[in-house]
């Protein structure tokens, strides 16, 4: 039988992470040490009061049931707590804030919402996959930005806005961004809200990466800049700061109607989180900030070394504030035999050094030249996964000293 699959798949590029995660896994199960620092996926452990408290509500007959699609209320009120807390943003849990099993379906969920055939979404260049991909699943057309944390970005929006017919109706802005690790301060935020009451134009702001921040930066919520809630929603997760990446348990809070949307379209797609998760979840935002620090502060001591590292080999970086990666150029000569693609030499370096790490290709032609490498390794197996890319590139021999 000849099956034809939906436009939609025909408009779907191959999922890089996806492709060198199954080569990774592929090579672990053929007895290889692969050093995966590929993608964001944590590998230290949830704290304890958060798996302690899942124990003990998965236990309870009540939570075992299906819960509700935009979550419990006493969730949705301790993330109006945090938000008040850390950012001093005042949240209706009620009609301001949802959860979403993990910010990724949320995202890709929000964009089923509002956009459709001819509607159009801004997004910055490079961009994380699913920036992108949401919005063409949903049917709608991409325009890309030159990505920026300044002045001259958001002209060069402006520009974009100002100039296309029909104009856009979404800007979709990730900050700290994924994967380039770029900040930025307040005042951006509220640029951004004067720009899109002007234009009247819907902003999503992606802040998974808000709490992981280093050397006494604090990254700022959209949600800060007066206004944002009448142009805008923000999504964030447990998965990165709380180590919860497995959990898939993130929010979306912000304008009432766009919360309003997200809500129908997930109650159409599913009966919610487990809830017995929803509850663990309760706990870690009520007695992990501690947590939350301390795993900011592993993150940085892997930075340093992962620059220190990059530098060693000549590739250029400059030290991230926030996420739990380093965007780094790699070397013109190190990329020479590739023809300047990324993508064919991180599949190579994953055959020949044993080192996975995310090709910039990935995220859209401008980010070739650049890897992203994700701090998921402890410090020694970060400086082993150099020592094996230097032997591959400079092709030095092993020397076995007793």
């Amino acid at each position: 039988m000849d099956i034809n699959l939906g436009h939609r798949i025909d408009r779907l590029p191959p999922y890089m992470l996806g492709k060198i995660k199954k080569m990774t896994y592929d090579m672990r199960r053929d007895g290889l040490d692969v050093i995966d620092l590929n993608m964001g996926n944590p590998n230290d452990p949830t704290p304890d009061i958060i798996v302690d408290k899942l124990r003990e509500a998965c236990q309870d007959p009540r939570n075992q049931r299906y819960s509700a699609s935009a979550g419990v209320f006493n969730l949705r009120r301790e993330v109006a707590r945090k938000y008040k807390r850390i950012w001093d943003v005042d949240l209706d849990p009620d009609k301001e804030v949802i959860a979403t099993i993990g910010s990724k379906e949320g995202f890709s969920h929000m964009c089923l919402a509002l956009l459709g055939p001819g509607d159009t979404a801004i997004v910055t260049k490079p961009a994380f996959q699913i920036h992108t991909y949401a919005v063409v699943l949903a049917g709608g057309n991409v325009i890309g930005v030159p990505i920026g944390n300044d002045t001259a970005f958001l002209e060069r929006v402006e520009n974009v806005i100002t100039h296309l017919q029909p104009k856009p109706k979404v800007m979709i802005l990730n900050f700290p961004n994924n994967p380039t690790a770029m900040c930025v301060d307040l005042p951006f935020w509220e640029a951004v809200v004067q720009m899109a009451k002007k234009h009247n134009i819907i902003v999503i702001s992606d802040f998974a990466y808000g709490e992981t921040c280093f050397d006494n930066y604090k990254a700022p919520s959209f949600m800060q800049a007066p206004g944002a809630k009448d142009v805008g929603v923000e999504f964030t997760t447990m998965s990165k700061s709380y180590n919860m990446a497995g959990w898939r348990i993130g929010f979306c809070v912000g304008n009432k109607k766009l919360i309003e949307a997200l809500g129908t379209i997930k109650g159409y797609y599913d009966y919610g989180i487990f809830q017995a998760i929803q509850i663990a979840s309760i706990i870690g935002m009520r007695e992990c900030d501690a947590e939350v620090q301390k795993q900011a502060l592993i993150y940085e001591k892997r930075r340093d070394v992962l620059v220190q590292q990059c530098q060693r080999i000549e590739w250029e970086v400059d030290p991230p504030k926030a996420t739990m990666f380093v965007w780094a150029r790699v070397a013109d000569e190190h990329l020479a035999p590739y023809n300047g693609s990324t993508v064919d030499f991180c599949l190579d370096m994953i055959e020949k050094a044993e080192v996975a790490m995310c090709p910039g290709g990935a995220f859209g032609d401008e980010g070739e030249g650049y890897v992203r490498i994700a701090m998921v390794e402890n410090e020694h197996r970060m400086k082993q996964a150099f020592r094996n890319l230097d032997r591959a590139l400079n092709k030095k021999p092993v020397i076995n000293t007793p």
